[in-house]
């Protein structure tokens, strides 16, 4: 079997110019990065449709949310349809770390597929550069005078890499030495506000909003109070634009922002989205991990901030993932079992009931079907899946590219057309922090309550009265393996509680953070990473043990 980059490398891909052009895009309204990689300058006047493409939690017996995204778009443009794609970009921490790359497989992949999970378009740096430019301000203003009176700084450093030992640092030592720490760069506030900014003007704003702590009244201070904004600008301006790429088949991709969504909000950038929607008239885009997650922030967030509603919902699934929820060990997962099947099955039931009934959504569940998939196996999942008014449909798309994603692609575009419906959400604005909370963990997650830790309710105290947080979204931080805050809880689990042991207000991303269970927002490398068995093969110079 061939490996991703192997089949990456047998395909040779069309000049990035080729590609802008299907969506009507000149060369004039391109910046080249070499033959394969562009940012786009302009945005279309089309008004395109939206599908959003999410998933059960994972498991390590693998989804491919990405993998399916990029066939069911090959599979549109095979089927004659004007598409394109938007995803996000990944970060270095998980590609060095144990995810690996972010680029799809097989047949359906988007590429340069090593540059994309590599520095790519150095988008990533900028955000890094930017905010951590913030922190040398912060720690300069303090030194040279201290004229905000700074006593409390809540702003941290940020790194695009898997390191753990700088969860809690100790910086100014020698002159005005406090405690630090580093988030990683996708879980960062400069990250957020990047993806969720909706032109330059608006970015400068939220930079400026970014809270960087208090002074020795308490009162809060802001970038803006160290006139830190339209340097970070500065540093982004450029990062800010789009990048344009394709995949194996040549269907345009914009690939652009990268937070996480089980720290973060898990959705690519705003700008990317609506210039994908203005150029084609089918867009498919993903959100990060489970729908519990990356789906529900993506609906309640994103489509809030920037005025979007997808047209359909595509919740991806794997029959093994399925049995491993229902507690067979992966290397067993290949064997039939509908009993573990409908052990593990509640997981996808779950997210598509959260789709159909909370969000009011058409929904479709791709099986990203594997050989050892029997038809006992699915029959049982689209019996099921019927129930809560969603079809199932199998897509093979690692195998065969867009071909294997056409019947997933019609039977989407079919339901895309006919949607006239209104998205609805599982809390309003207007209602209070813990209210929305709540309504997210009992509505989304199944959770039978709520519980504060002392932090956490003395922080939510204080933010209740904050007149500047209310009418603001939540992001919730949560494992991406559970519906539950307890990554160890696989399947449906039910008479769970949700701990939130942090509150975090960000005022430049405009919404609120609340931490649960043991999710940190710097993650370290495993024993064994990534890292370790990557190389160089200098006769052909590719990089090989990657991805």
């Amino acid at each position: 079997m061939l490996s991703d980059i192997e089949i990456a490398s047998s395909i040779k891909p069309l000049h990035i110019k080729d590609v802008a052009l299907k969506l009507g895009i000149n060369e004039d309204d391109l910046e080249l990065y070499g033959k394969y990689k562009a940012k786009v300058t302009k945005r279309g006047a089309k008004s395109g449709k939206l599908v959003l493409v999410t998933a059960i939690n994972p498991t390590p017996a693998g989804e491919g949310k990405t993998t399916v995204s990029i066939g069911l778009a090959d599979g549109m443009a095979k089927n004659g349809k004007n598409v394109c794609l938007a995803l996000r970009e990944p970060s270095l921490g998980p590609v060095f770390g144990v995810k690996g790359g972010a680029a799809g497989g097989g047949y359906a992949q988007v590429v340069p597929m090593d540059e994309i999970n590599l520095h790519f378009t150095g988008d990533l740096h900028a955000i890094t550069t930017a905010n951590n430019l913030l922190s040398s301000m912060i720690d300069n203003h303090i030194f040279q005078g201290n004229e905000l009176k700074i006593a409390n700084v809540t702003h941290r450093r940020c790194l695009d890499l898997n390191d753990r030992s700088l969860r809690r640092i100790r910086c100014g030592i020698g002159y005005n030495e406090r405690d630090d720490g580093f988030d990683i760069t996708a879980a960062s506030e400069v990250m957020a506000i990047f993806c969720l900014s909706r032109d330059l003007a608006d970015l400068k704003r939220r930079l400026g909003n970014i809270v960087i702590g208090t002074d020795e009244s308490g009162k809060q201070l802001f970038a803006k109070d160290i006139h830190a904004e339209e340097a970070m600008t500065i540093l982004l301006k450029d990062a800010f634009k789009p990048n344009l790429v394709q995949t194996l088949e040549g269907t345009p991709a914009f690939v652009h922002g990268g937070p996480f969504a089980n720290i973060a909000h898990g959705c690519n950038s705003i700008v990317a989205t609506k210039t994908a929607l203005s150029f084609a008239d089918y867009v498919v885009t993903e959100a990060g991990f489970g729908a519990d997650l990356g789906a529900e922030k993506f609906l309640d967030i994103k489509c809030r901030v920037g005025g979007l509603t997808p047209s359909c919902v595509v919740v991806v699934a794997t029959i093994r993932g399925l049995k491993y929820g229902g507690g067979v060990p992966k290397a067993e997962t290949v064997f039939p079992n509908v009993e573990a099947l409908k052990k593990g099955a509640p997981n996808l039931f779950k997210h598509v009931e959260n789709i159909t009934n909370v969000y009011k959504l058409p929904c479709v569940v791709a099986i990203n079907r594997f050989v050892e998939d029997t038809d006992e196996e699915i029959e049982y999942l689209k019996k099921e899946c019927a129930k809560r008014n969603a079809e199932v449909v199998l897509a093979d798309v690692w195998a065969k590219g867009g071909e294997g994603g056409r019947e997933l692609a019609e039977k989407v575009c079919s339901l895309m057309d006919s949607y006239s419906g209104k998205m609805e959400h599982p809390y309003v604005f207007s209602e209070g922090i813990s209210e929305k909370i709540e309504n997210i963990a009992k509505k989304i997650y199944g959770a039978r309550s709520v519980i504060y830790t002392d932090e956490a309710a003395a922080q939510l105290k204080i933010l209740s009265e904050n007149p500047d947080c209310k009418g603001l979204p939540v992001c919730i931080a949560k494992t991406q393996y559970s519906l539950s805050d307890d990554e160890k809880k696989l399947g449906r689990p039910e008479n769970f509680d949700i701990t939130v042991r942090e509150l975090r207000y960000r005022a430049g991303a405009e919404f609120i953070v609340a931490v649960t269970g043991k999710i940190l927002l710097m993650p370290g490398l495993s024993k064994k990473p990534a890292a370790v068995s990557m190389n160089i093969d200098t006769d052909t110079e590719k990089i090989t043990g990657l991805f």
